[in-house]
């Protein structure tokens, strides 16, 4: 057994036996432990290039691989595919364990593809002299251009019949340093008429003089994907290799080189799943990259971004993520989900745990004319007791300033109410909510006749919102106490792209970025329990949604959902 294979993933085990979880690549897996092709073993591992941030793609794979190897027992590794010097980077890498470890998973042991360039680099040498490789001196366009394409024949290098010898000593001089970039590579010797392409003599080494964030100078060529990925899994132990679609075209390359190698035990399987894509969402790292150096986002980490960083900034909470990702399951069909479904998890989720707490946006000052003072002629404080979450009594309740002096939404008040508004106008009573039932009598207005304050009384008698007479009223608003109120900001996202596809009129994902993603609101007034609440903490402002604190700007709040189940909605009207 070889070194990776002793380490175990660290949660618990499910049974999917009596669980009941089901998809083509659990079978796949089960069909294999029956036939004892792996020895009873099952391992997986998450491949990412360390090129940039893990987006909410990345999610569906961690999810499924880590989740795969649970089910069974066996272990997930976490392999940095770092075989492209020019791009990658260790600040990438530390963000990609990270992440992985916010979403809740953790590796049985960090490699690099790199850790295998001494192995890869024997295995190339082998396909040389067993006459299944040669190195060839023409550049990449020319090489590409002899490729042909689907339905055009391939053209043989000049180069492929070159003596093993031969291309030994130009492989082992690459190595070196003698050749600058650009002027030879190694290519696998398979068949340039194959229809698929990936066998027309793939490349497998290129000559890239450039520092490694992993092995430094060590080396100047570099092993392709496709020449490192499938050896990485075999060096490693996995079992199965899990890749999305795109990759399937891979498979007859992937088979073929583990094939051609002596490997001490049976190749790995590779098995291809169904990419997470969202609607109004990209997540080409290139593009994602520009909308960052274009300044479109404040960074990798802006709540806009599908990001894994940007989202949890924004507040997902990993739990929600996780159970998004395995509701989707593993199909062999591409399709486009809705963000409102992704979105309705996070509701879910978040309702459950968050916090309650008031805020208000767009402040108007209600003022109390009945409302008791203190001996000094000040307004009297109460204390009203709320529950903190309904949802979990043990969340216990806090202690709510109320005075004579609120704020309420400007949106709660009509000095001339459009039908079918029952919210505070003249001399209509609506409930405060946890307080009193208050009646609009006169407003105040500044110089160019704004209202800028509401006048009302409240009704002692009914306080916690019932009164003796049993009388009801059709609105409750939330509300601040005035000389208790926090200063804070919110920012309110709409969606990134306006397109439910972005690109898909004009080829171009980023023509369709919203120029009005964000709203980033001043003055908002907010309950003093706020101050208490953790960086990336999630709470629920009532009545406008749920809001993450960020975690440098301690009075700046991001909401991450608004309440309304959009996604239930969607299913609604579709039914």
């Amino acid at each position: 057994m070889n070194r990776f294979a002793a380490a175990r993933y660290s949660l618990p085990m499910t049974d999917t036996a009596t669980s009941g979880a089901s998809d083509f690549i659990r079978d796949l897996v089960r069909r294999d432990l029956a036939q004892g092709t792996y020895g009873g073993r099952v391992q997986t591992r998450f491949p990412p290039e360390p090129n940039g941030y893990l987006h909410i793609g990345h999610a569906k794979a961690i999810v499924a691989n880590f989740g795969i190897a649970a089910d069974f027992g066996g272990v997930c590794n976490l392999r940095l595919d770092d075989t492209n010097p020019d791009t990658e980077e260790t600040e990438y890498v530390s963000s990609i364990k990270d992440d992985i470890a916010w979403l809740g998973y953790h590796p049985g042991t960090v490699v690099h593809a790199s850790d295998y360039f001494g192995t890869l680099y024997e295995w190339a040498e082998y396909l040389i002299r067993e006459g299944l490789a040669y190195v060839d001196d023409q550049d990449a366009a020319t090489i590409s251009e002899q490729k042909g394409g689907y339905g055009r024949p391939g053209i043989e290098s000049p180069y492929r019949d070159r003596p093993a010898e031969e291309s030994l000593d130009l492989l082992r001089r690459m190595r070196a340093g003698e050749f600058p970039d650009g002027s030879r590579c190694l290519r696998a010797k398979i068949d340039m008429q194959a229809e698929n392409m990936w066998l027309r003599d793939p490349v497998m080494y290129r000559i890239r003089h450039a520092e490694h964030h992993n092995t430094g100078a060590e080396w100047c060529i570099y092993p392709t994907y496709d020449w490192a990925h499938g050896q990485s899994d075999a060096i490693e132990g996995v079992t199965h290799s899990l890749c999305s679609l795109e990759f399937e075209s891979h498979r007859p390359l992937y088979d073929w080189f583990l094939a051609h190698l002596p490997l001490d035990g049976p190749a790995p399987t590779q098995r291809e799943f169904a990419r997470l894509e969202l609607t109004h969402t990209i997540t080409s790292k290139r593009r994602l990259r520009k909308l960052v150096e274009d300044g479109v986002v404040s960074g990798w980490d802006d709540p806009r971004m599908p990001t894994l960083r940007g989202l949890r900034r924004r507040g997902y909470p990993a739990a929600a993520i996780r159970d998004f990702c395995t509701a989707t399951g593993n199909t062999r069909n591409n399709s486009v989900k809705a963000i409102e479904e992704l979105e309705s998890y996070v509701r879910r989720e978040l309702n459950r745990t968050a916090m309650r707490r008031m805020a208000v946006l767009h402040p108007l000052r209600l003022t109390l004319t009945n409302w008791p003072t203190d001996e000094g002629g000040r307004p009297a404080v109460e204390y009203l007791e709320l529950v903190n979450n309904p949802e979990n009594p043990e969340d216990g309740s806090r202690a709510v300033a109320f005075s004579g002096q609120l704020f309420i939404e400007q949106d709660d008040f009509a000095e001339v109410p459009p039908p079918k508004f029952f919210r505070l106008s003249p001399g209509r009573e609506v409930r405060l909510r946890g307080g009193y039932f208050v009646t609009c009598t006169d407003v105040v207005r500044d110089a160019d006749g704004r209202v800028v304050e509401v006048l009302a009384t409240y009704d002692p008698e009914s306080r916690g919102g019932s009164t003796p007479d049993g009388r009801k009223v059709k609105a409750t608003l939330h509300w601040v106490s005035a000389p208790h109120a926090l200063d804070i900001q919110a920012a309110l996202y709409d969606r990134l792209f306006s397109a439910a596809i972005p690109g898909e009129r004009t080829g171009e994902p980023l023509d369709d970025l919203n120029p009005d993603s964000l709203d980033l609101v001043d003055g908002v007034k907010a309950e003093a329990a706020l101050a208490t609440a953790e960086p990336g903490e999630v709470v629920q402002f009532e009545r406008l949604g749920y809001f993450a604190r960020d975690t440098e700007n301690p009075i700046l709040f991001h909401r991450t959902v608004g309440l309304r189940d959009e996604w239930a909605n969607l299913q609604k009207r579709g039914s």
